[in-house]
């Protein structure tokens, strides 16, 4: 999701400076790459990059490509072989041993066009998918390219509304918004098209309740992130904007009045570390119920025990699904000393949750990196 605010941002600036631009998506990837189909990157005409297509070997020769796309004002479908030794000597070799096929729209003025679908996954707040069109088979062929955005509660079409493909487009994205998870289609009309469906997931909202110091660098790597960051405390002196200026709000508050500030979803993970036992004990009472995906406790396991002790004593039932939602002490095992390291474990463990992962190290992984995206291949 940062990226792709990264890259609206940057489109926004480029309009202002009058600049033309161009977007690469990595649409499909065979095999092994630095990174996977929905990686992004705008272009400028001047060679201004936001964004990232690999690990740096394709940009060079992306911007090339780009140049000529803005020129021409058409979209352009380009493949790395990077297991082709003549691809290694024109200096793309990526040693990923995968095949990357990415695709350059150029943005035109008109109010239909991709940047204009990237910033409506940009104000949804929920889980959207965005469908990028293409063919391999036929790279002479219109790319019809980025062409429609669905949510909950929206639906847009920047293709032609004669289309034939639109309809099985719709019920495709439907499928992935309602799996949550991306799929490669083809559709066959004449033309064989391919269809990266692609599933979005919201960004991550991170809750600080606590503005001591040991809270800054938790927010600082949080923002590199990007995601939304509120902090909270009961303390003026200590939740001011000025000592959080990453942050997206800074709250006063009590205990109590918390939860109706705030805007919950499945993506928002609290860490609660106000060093204060009996803010904490009070909120983590109204946080258990809400059966958050990660609720994060600093501090030693005896003090999260006894705080849950005293919750079940207090007459409110803790249940073993929201046993398994409570972290704490918080944070992976990375040997972590000082604030900064701290907040890094925390940060990193929030993120294996939310993405469903076990945090340890990718030598141990026995398939490939990115193999958690479902590829599936029909012809409609």
């Amino acid at each position: 999701m940062k990226e792709i605010i990264d890259i609206v941002a940057a489109y926004d600036e480029a309009v202002k400076q009058g600049k033309k631009t161009a977007l690469a998506t990595v649409v499909l990837v065979e095999g092994s790459a630095y990174r996977k189909a929905g990686a992004r990157m705008l272009i400028t005409e001047d060679g201004l990059l936001t964004g990232a297509i690999s690990g740096g070997c394709l940009e060079g020769d992306a911007l090339r490509k780009a140049r000529m796309v803005i020129l021409q004002q058409e979209s352009l479908l380009v493949t790395y072989d990077t297991m082709d030794d003549d691809d290694a000597k024109l200096g793309v070799g990526l040693g990923c041993n995968g095949i990357i096929h990415i695709l350059i729209e150029p943005i035109n003025d008109h109010s239909k066009n991709p940047i204009a679908l990237l910033k409506k996954i940009i104000e949804n707040r929920g889980n959207a998918v965005l469908v990028t069109l293409f063919s391999i088979e036929d790279r002479k062929a219109p790319q019809p390219g980025t062409c429609l955005f669905l949510s909950e509660n929206d639906l847009i079409f920047n293709g032609s509304d004669n289309a034939n493909y639109h309809p099985a487009l719709i019920d495709d994205a439907k499928k992935v918004l309602e799996n949550q998870r991306s799929e490669t289609m083809n559709y066959t009309y004449g033309a064989v098209y391919t269809g990266f469906v692609e599933h979005i997931k919201p960004l991550v909202s991170l809750v600080v309740i606590g503005a001591g110091n040991d809270a800054i660098p938790l927010t600082k790597i949080a923002a590199v992130l990007g995601w939304n960051i509120t902090v909270i405390d009961g303390r003026h002196n200590y939740a001011v904007p000025e000592r959080f200026p990453l942050a997206n709000k800074v709250i006063v508050a009590k205990p109590e009045n918390v939860l109706p500030q705030l805007e919950l979803n499945d993506w928002t993970a609290f860490v609660l570390m106000t060093h204060n036992y009996n803010y904490e004990i009070s909120l983590l009472k109204q946080l258990l119920p809400l059966n958050l995906p990660y609720l994060g406790i600093l501090g030693p396991k005896k003090k999260l025990e006894r705080m849950l002790t005293e919750v079940e004593e207090s007459g409110t039932e803790i249940t073993e699904e929201q046993l398994h939602k409570v972290y704490g002490p918080v944070g992976l095992d990375i040997g972590s000393e000082s604030s900064e390291e701290i907040a890094l474990s925390i940060v990193a463990e929030i993120k294996a949750v939310l993405s469903s992962r076990k945090g340890y190290s990718l030598k141990y992984k026995p398939v490939p990196i990115h193999d958690d995206q479902l590829k599936i291949t029909v012809d409609k």
